[in-house]
């Protein structure tokens, strides 16, 4: 049936206008409106078939995830094209979505949860993300309202399938930041099948366009593969494996950022001693026997665990001079202070999480179903924390913050030494979760309209505070007979997220063991329309949603770093509206445009309404895709994206009610270019191409306008007065990444 739709759009689409597309990008990029590459098929609710389909759940397209442009490697250049999702840096994997933080969302492979390292603080530490996209066969990502098979977050759920392989199969992309490089196979009689990815990351060219002089040396590198047995038709056993390290190490030299407005602009000068050195190590592995003692019913077994080891050590001294420069450009400037900041770490931590689970499925025919779970997971976290951060001005050591940010100038006693704060604990934490869910689907033809409907339970438990919680969740979606083409969606239900380790801890390093779940209930509605367009399909998919939230656990964000309070002092909401127009200006490119306006809020300790760290607010991204009509092997993808910027958050123990001025908004275009020289439609003369499969060479060229974004603020403090300045730490800017595609 999918392969009948797509032979009728494609007879659709070369019915296209007989103009060239190709210089739209650059009318697009006048406009300062930017976005993503993430594809999403017309049919994302469909009816017919064996399956039960996703009612939530948008589909994303492996291959443009490959052929866009990225500083990251991940998935992350898809989804922050979507509308729901918010990106502060372009360095960092880590989304947030509808006004959630990086905490809040849930990761898949093959049905297993995965992780990702808790220390790391900026988007620069960052390595490699666990996912890979050149071994993903299906992915998968939903905003809300959930089946009750996904677990216990709060914002989202990306669901991501490793392809087994049929038959021989090698490629490689080489680039200015490294490589990958997957090979895969399987066996004559297609029993065992074999796909192992190996990927390298050195984004050392990049962060040097960043402010400041610094030496970096970041490196990352990763080994996965997936493993699948087919003993019968009844019975076999899959293996995914994955081992990653990361090592950032920076020497900052000196900085000078100019910051204020056009009436009271100022700058910063700094000069550093010391370096930063970090380690994070992952390992991951699950292995899963499947068996399917009839066509209508499907058994697994998961046994999985996941280790991951993190050091954070850094020892850097600032002596800084903050003045405020003439606003008639003369270059007369007054030395307002002149002040020396030593942040020292010694952070270390060690998590193993292993379990075992149980996952199976019942067909009672092809349009209803039920599915059901079981997981027993065992974590184990040694934790040591030492940092403190030390501020003095003229020699005079300044008090420390204290809860509400209420400073006293002069009254210090230049004989004692105090640290503006300290964190020390040494923790070791071994607990126990249970979790299972049930739910049911079912498709019917109620009266001339089409309907499809999930519901679900989900129920979780844990031991350290003995905690019982039950999650219901539904979805439903009605095609009506009309002469439009219409899909209705509704989904909802109430969601939980047991703390995990970083949620339990205290900022001072202690543990909350009394800490309950964070709460929220979900209200999605939906709306698909597919129409014709320029003589071409399109889709414009519309939803408006609200989130009542209870039990929350309030934290300070800074670039990627979540500090939380550690005590459920909080309750939120959040609501918005999101718009997505797909379809195909050209034949054979996806592109699309994507709206969206969203806010969370939050009440901590019945202090009244104020935003949260990720408030979303305003955002637009456009992704488009082009070709040559007279070249169809020189390929165009331009990327847009315009959000309005965050909070700037609060410095660490300070009071979030005086913070709540917003970060300057966010604006990127990025443009890849692709000339391909050999594939299935192309034929070459030249020997040497002749022994490749596929062969292209590309330039990525990243923030094309060289936009001087912000992802967090640094806070300075002046010793004469209660003054904190929020000077901005900005992010890259334009860079020129080329690399080779091949596959053999």
């Amino acid at each position: 049936m999918v392969r009948i739709i797509q032979q009728h759009l494609q007879q659709i689409l070369k019915k296209r206008i007989n103009k060239s597309f190709f210089l739209l990008p650059i009318v697009f990029i006048g406009v300062n409106l930017c976005a993503q590459e993430d594809s999403i098929s017309l049919g994302e609710v469909v009816f017919q078939g064996t399956t039960s389909q996703p009612i939530t759940e948008t589909e994303i397209s492996t291959q443009d995830t490959k052929l866009t442009p990225s500083l990251t490697g991940s998935f992350t250049d898809i989804l922050k094209t979507l509308p729901y999702v918010s990106v502060n840096t372009e360095l960092s994997s880590q989304y947030m979505v509808r006004g959630g933080n990086f905490d809040e969302n849930l990761v898949y492979v093959n049905g297993i949860e995965v992780y990702r390292p808790q220390l790391i603080r900026g988007g620069q530490q960052e390595g490699l993300n666990f996912l890979n996209p050149d071994m993903a066969a299906n992915v998968s990502f939903s905003a809300g309202g959930w089946e009750a098979k996904y677990g216990d977050k709060m914002s989202s759920v990306l669901d991501v399938i490793y392809r087994r392989p049929k038959e021989f199969e090698a490629g490689a992309t080489l680039s200015m930041m490294g490589g990958n490089l997957t090979v895969g196979g399987s066996t004559q009689d297609q029993k065992f099948s074999a796909l192992i990815g190996a990927r390298y990351l050195n984004r050392n060219l990049i962060l040097n366009t960043l402010d400041g002089d610094t030496e970096f040396n970041p490196q990352s590198y990763d080994i996965q593969t997936n493993l699948e047995y087919q003993f019968n038709e009844k019975w076999r056993l899959n293996f995914i494996g994955n081992f990653a390290q990361t090592l950032f190490e920076q020497v900052p030299n000196t900085r000078t950022t100019n910051f204020g407005t056009l009436e009271n602009p100022f700058s910063l000068t700094v000069f550093y001693d010391g370096r930063e050195e970090d380690r994070y190590q992952t390992s991951f592995g699950t292995l899963s026997l499947h068996h399917k003692p009839s066509a209508h019913l499907n058994l697994t077994l998961d046994v999985f665990a996941y280790h991951t080891a993190e050091e954070e050590y850094f020892d850097i001294q600032g002596a800084y001079l903050i003045r405020q420069l003439a606003d008639d450009s003369s270059g007369v400037t007054t030395t307002l202070d002149i002040g020396g900041q030593i942040d020292h770490a010694r952070n270390d931590l060690d998590m193993l999480v292993a379990g075992i689970q149980h996952r199976g499925k019942y067909k009672f025919n092809a349009n209803n179903n039920i599915e059901w779970g079981f997981t027993l997971q065992k974590e184990d976290s040694k934790d040591l924390l030492n940092e403190w951060q030390l501020i003095d001005s003229a020699g005079y050591n300044i008090n420390p913050y204290n809860p509400r940010g209420n400073f006293y100038p002069g009254q210090y006693d230049p004989g004692d030494l105090e640290l503006n704060y300290a964190f020390n604990a040494a923790n070791n934490l071994k607990t126990n979760r249970l979790s299972g869910y049930l739910q049911y689907s079912k498709k019917w033809l109620w009266d001339r309209t089409r309907v499809l409907f999930n519901a679900g339970v989900r129920a979780t438990y844990w031991d350290l505070n003995e905690e019982l919680n039950i999650s219901p969740r539904a979805q439903i979606a009605l095609k009506p007979d009309w002469n439009g083409d219409h899909t209705f969606r509704l989904a909802g239900g109430y969601y939980v997220q047991p703390p995990f380790y970083k949620e339990l801890r205290r900022v001072d390093g202690s543990l909350n063991t009394d800490i309950k779940s964070q709460k929220s209930i979900h209200a999605i509605a939906g709306h698909d329309y597919e129409f014709q367009m320029f003589d071409r399909p399109f889709k414009l998919s519309t939803e408006v949603y609200y989130k009542n939230m209870k039990d929350l656990i309030p934290y300070y964000l800074d670039n990627v770093r979540i500090r939380y309070y550690g005590e459920n002092s909080s309750e939120g909401r959040a609501y918005g509206i999101d718009a997505r127009l797909f379809g195909a200006f050209v034949d054979g490119a996806d592109s699309w445009l994507s709206l969206s306006y969203g806010k969370v809020e939050e009440d901590i300790e019945d202090r009244g309404w104020i935003s949260r760290p990720t408030d979303p607010a305003f955002k637009a991204s456009l992704f488009f895709q082009d070709y040559m009509p007279l070249f169809e092997d020189f390929k165009v993808s331009t990327t847009l994206v315009y959000a309005t910027g965050l909070p700037n958050g609060s410095p660490v123990l300070t009071d979030p009610y005086a913070f709540q001025q917003r970060l300057p908004d966010y604006k990127r275009v990025d443009i890849g270019l692709l000339k391909v020289f050999k594939d299935d439609r192309i034929d070459t003369s030249i020997p040497f191409l002749n022994s490749f499969k596929e062969f292209a060479i590309g330039l990525d060229i990243f923030n094309v306008f060289d936009i001087q974004n912000t992802v967090s603020n640094q806070w300075i403090r002046d010793v004469n007065s209660n003054a904190i300045y929020g000077v901005p730490n900005r992010l890259t800017g334009r860079f020129f990444n080329g690399k080779i595609i091949m596959k053999f």
